[in-house]
């Protein structure tokens, strides 16, 4: 089997949340998904999940020969990871599990063939100590929920995972629609974890001191920051904050007060009575409105930030191209 061959047949081990979510994607891609779980209901809660989210990806618009027939299942691990071009694994944050199930599936399969951990917090390094025979070829591919409509994907390599490994990889996630960023170091929760823990500690202390309640604290920062976040990255927005001098001015006029802050950020301790203020406060916010409800909300949102940002970036790509015509 040649190194570059095209992924075409991916099985997905673990058809939870996640795992679920990646297998509609490959699904709207016109990928053919083998996916196997030992949980006794697995098989009818994916197809759900698929057909549920199917009229979103065909929104975003499906691949040519994109269809929910091309998904099988079976609770065999063997069975489903037979003749597949890629592994996409979703498996419980247990590194003892993984490590496990990697030794495992080094054994089954072909040298050339990806194995991609979903972990969200575990390194790779950690993970494909397990495998003897072909280390080499594991690597993390962390998407952020939902998968099938969230286009970022982290890429991260172990100490043994080759430089062709980490390059397929990018390209078969880029292929999908999927935004991959690369991971130079492996630090523990990779990189958009970090960033959300970063931001929730500060939120919890807030609500926690009484600065604000939960429902406000949302509002300032869905209707706040987090709208321009949908659209720039910190860094860039600090360019634009700077005015016409950009980052260069932005570090000027605001680094005091910026590391000033730094100073007094809070580390809160998420005791019982604190939990119990969060909770109360987000059942305050959600009122009637029902998980799956709110997740409509979300992703109906979702969908239109996506849509809009595709149109711009088709925009500027027409303009960049009569750019080099004239």
């Amino acid at each position: 089997m040649p190194q570059n061959k095209p992924i075409r047949r991916v099985a997905v081990i673990g058809t939870g949340v996640i795992g679920a979510s990646w297998s509609a994607l490959f699904l709207a891609n016109g990928l053919e998904v083998v996916a196997t779980d030992v949980a006794p209901d697995a098989e009818a809660a994916l197809k759900r999940f698929v057909a549920a989210a199917w009229p979103a990806l065909q929104r975003l618009g499906l691949a040519s020969g994109a269809s929910q027939n091309n998904l099988t299942f079976t609770a065999a691990l063997s069975s489903a990871v037979k003749d597949v071009d890629m592994v996409q694994e979703n498996g419980p944050e247990k590194i003892d599990f993984k490590r496990t199930l990697y030794r495992q599936l080094d054994e089954l399969l072909h040298p050339s063939v990806i194995i991609a951990s979903s972990s969200s917090g575990l390194t790779m390094s950690a993970i494909q100590s397990a495998c003897e025979m072909h280390p080499e070829r594991c690597v993390i591919g962390h998407p952020f929920n939902p998968p099938h409509l969230v286009p970022l994907v982290e890429i991260v390599g172990g100490v043994k995972t080759s430089e062709d490994t980490i390059q397929r990889a990018t390209e078969f996630y880029a292929g999908l629609g999927k935004q991959p960023v690369r991971l130079n170091k492996e630090v523990p929760g990779h990189v958009a974890n970090r960033l959300q823990a970063a931001l929730a500690r500060e939120v919890y202390y807030l609500v926690a001191e009484g600065v604000i309640s939960v429902a406000d604290i949302d509002t300032a920062l869905c209707w706040g920051p987090g709208l321009r976040w949908g659209i720039m990255g910190q860094v860039m927005l600090n360019h634009l904050g700077g005015g016409k001098g950009g980052i260069e001015h932005f570090f000027q006029q605001f680094t005091g007060p910026m590391t000033a802050w730094w100073k007094v950020l809070g580390s809160p301790e998420l005791t019982p009575d604190v939990q119990k203020k969060l909770i109360d406060g987000v059942h305050a916010e959600a009122g009637s409105r029902s998980i799956d409800e709110l997740e409509a909300e979300r992703d109906e949102v979702l969908l239109g930030l996506i849509e809009l940002r595709k149109q711009v970036a088709a925009k500027a790509g027409k303009a960049k191209a009569a750019g080099r015509v004239a």
